[in-house]
């Protein structure tokens, strides 16, 4: 539920689309999950000979296993042998076999990103000519099975325990206090600790396999354990673990030392449980963030922090909504959620809103960085769901809202009729010799219909009729004379029976009065409709954090389009192409011009030359030189390209993959020392 009104919202709505259009309009190139850019032999390649090797180059760097790329025949024999390599950057190489005779080769990969994703495909290239194969040129990544649902059902319910532990936590120290003592809340806390933990250590033992062989057997392979808790992933987890051992000691203080506490000794206590909270929670935050899309990509540093502020800023909504459904469903009669902590959590929840946005739109760019990546990949369309369903739970949290103000409004009155009905009973409404439990009683009782805030005379005569409350009085009367009447011992345990009678009579009539207000039962169907939603919510949420970005689904959909056999074949070049670059690194002896020879210039395999020499001619001994190349109207690269040192100024790299035509821009950076280097670019028309 938030605090929000129609003008805010209007103000929310304009400050995404504006802060969305900027970033979008502005987007540069970024990677998360791992995507294939290119390979030699290149997919759908025919060559002439058989090669001695088959190289990846991915958009990133990647974790590979001994069994990461294989390459198969038409037969599905392996004819791949070792262990691939990863001779330089982003590219990884496995070596065949000898003498393969013509036909289509399958090459199938799966490799771990650096976001903790596994990457999976395959492709083919023939030798001589293309040729039946057995081989299905697909491949199922591990986490597609058995091990993948479940890897994914421990993620969301990772996801929930998180949501629930800390936004119940926040909701109880920020907003209702009292809550501390209602079992039902502590229940709830509890619960989402024990989710978060079961969860987390499936995660940690279904790791091995999900990165893997994808194979339910291997869950439980120490081997495959020792591997994960040496990965990113493994000590994220083994770090949230720890994490929860501490926020296993704050909910004992919560629901022990703090709740037994008077308020004035409450204030000193909420603020260091705040404190602490807030540590513990932004360090189970971060266990997500340093593991996944935040990590990696555009701008790390300051991703991961906003990913946490994100993460902090669902559970204390969704977490919080959670706690005041269950508070006001199963809250004890004589303690019941008040409307001020309702309007408390309308504050905090209206503030989450906000920070969703804000780090919602910066997540966008980054995962995105293009309006077409929204409707044209499969990560877009499952955020723009994941929006719809902010804006419908937005919309049911101004209905919220409108009930919280009507049951403040009638509080009022009936407070006023409640203080009228006292002052016309009677003086010996109460017998003289009433016990001091029945006193307490009756104060108690007092005290349960002034807290509830929804109950007045009218609702007391609705729910017990005169003629009824004085067939309770007259007969209690009885009751308790006859109990006075009998031996000692008889006389106090018929007390404390009425004591029990009566307190259980006043429970169920505040529970009728409670139930029978119309606008704290509207509050409870509205809020119920809001915990759906947030149900379906992050279940998409957990779903979006496990798909390829937008950014690398659709690098990886430029570089596809490499496969067609006709755009490899020689003779569509333009020509050679030569560019001559000056650069001056800035050092004392920093100047001279690098000079780029690409032949043929066109799609498929080329031969790249390049030479430095200094301003007077004479060629100049530089430590070292790079090589990108990016087609940025089809958001391809950059590509790097790794050449060898041939002589004293001269590189040379055979077989450059340039995967389709267009106007490419040929970055080179040059090194002169240590700290002395600078990037140079001229465009081509390539193809």
């Amino acid at each position: 539920m938030t605090q929000t009104i129609a003008p805010r919202l209007r103000t929310l709505v304009l400050l995404f689309l504006a802060v969305a259009g900027a970033l979008l309009a502005g987007a540069a190139p970024a990677s998360a999950h791992a995507a294939l850019t290119g390979s030699d032999p290149q997919q759908g390649s025919v060559v002439d000979r058989a090669p001695t090797q088959v190289s990846l180059t991915f958009s990133e760097p990647i974790a590979v296993s001994d069994d990461a790329v294989r390459v198969l025949d038409p037969k599905g024999q392996r004819v791949d042998k070792g262990a691939p390599v990863n001779p330089s950057g982003t590219t990884y190489s496995v070596q065949l076999v000898g003498g393969l005779p013509d036909g289509t080769y399958t090459v199938a990969y799966q490799v771990v990103s650096a976001d903790s994703h596994p990457v999976a495909g395959a492709f083919t290239f023939s030798i001589g000519a293309p040729s039946e194969t057995s081989v299905p040129a697909s491949a199922q990544a591990s986490g597609d099975g058995l091990v993948g649902g479940l890897y994914g059902f421990g993620r969301y319910v990772s996801y929930a325990g998180f949501v629930v532990l800390v936004g119940g936590a926040a909701f109880v120290l920020a907003c209702w206090q009292r809550g501390s003592g209602v079992r039902a809340v502590q229940r709830l806390i509890v619960s989402g600790w024990l989710a978060l933990t079961a969860a987390t250590l499936a995660l940690l033992l279904l790791r091995g396999s999900y990165t893997r062989s994808g194979k339910i057997g291997d869950v439980f392979d120490l081997t495959l354990l020792g591997e994960v808790l040496q990965t990113k992933t493994g000590a994220a987890l083994v770090s949230r673990l720890l994490l929860l051992a501490a926020a296993a000691l704050f909910i004992a203080v919560l629901f022990g030392a703090y709740e037994k506490r008077e308020d004035e000794e409450k204030r000193d206590l909420t603020f260091g449980l705040a404190i602490g909270g807030t540590v513990v929670a932004a360090g189970l935050a971060a266990s997500w963030a340093m593991s996944e899309h935040a990590s990696q990509g555009l701008q790390a540093g300051i991703a991961m922090p906003v990913d946490v502020l994100h993460l902090l800023a669902v559970a204390a909504w969704l977490g919080g909504l959670t706690t005041l459904l269950v508070a006001l469903y199963r809250a004890p009669a004589d303690t019941p959620v008040d409307r001020t902590a309702v309007r408390r959590f309308s504050r905090l929840a209206f503030g989450s809103v906000v920070v969703l946005v804000a780090t919602g739109v910066y997540q966008s760019w980054r995962q995105l960085g293009s309006w077409s990546a929204f409707t044209d990949t499969r990560y877009g369309q499952l955020l723009l769901a994941k929006i719809g369903l902010v804006v419908v739970l937005v919309a049911i949290a101004s209905v919220s809202r409108r009930w919280t103000a009507r049951l403040a409004q009638a509080a009022a009155p009936a407070a006023a009729g409640q203080e009228h009905e006292g002052e016309k009973e009677p003086a010996d409404a109460v017998p003289a010799q009433q016990s001091e439990t029945g006193r307490a009683d009756a104060q108690q009782s007092d005290a349960g219909r002034a807290g509830d805030g929804g109950s007045g005379a009218t609702g007391a005569e609705e729910a017990a009729g005169p003629g009824e409350q004085d067939g309770r009085e007259e007969q209690d009367g009885r009751e308790e004379q006859d109990g006075r009447e009998g031996p000692g011992g008889a006389d106090s345990a018929r007390a404390a029976q009425l004591a029990r009678q009566r307190a259980a009579m006043e429970t169920a009539r505040q529970k009728r009065l409670r139930d029978a207000d119309p606008n704290r039962f509207g509050l409870r169907r509205s809020v119920l409709a809001e915990a759906g939603v947030a149900v379906v919510l992050l279940a998409v949420t957990t779903v979006l954090t496990q798909t390829e970005p937008g950014r690398t689904e659709q690098e990886a959909k430029a570089a596809a389009s490499i496969s067609s056999p006709s755009s490899a074949a020689p003779g569509q070049g333009t020509g050679a192409v030569t560019l001559n670059m000056p650069f001056d690194t800035g050092g004392g002896n920093g100047k001279g011009i690098v000079t780029i020879d690409l032949d043929p210039a066109g799609v498929g395999d080329n031969d790249l030359h390049l030479y430095v020499e200094r301003t007077d001619g004479k060629a100049f001994d530089v430590p070292e030189v790079k090589v990108a190349l990016t087609l940025s109207a089809q958001d391809i690269g950059p590509l790097p390209v790794v050449p060898d040192r041939v002589a004293t100024g001269h590189w040379s790299a055979s077989g450059v993959q340039i995967p389709m035509a267009g106007d490419w821009k040929i970055e080179v950076t040059v090194r002169t020392s240590d700290i002395d280097q600078v990037t140079v670019s001229k465009n081509a028309k390539i193809g």
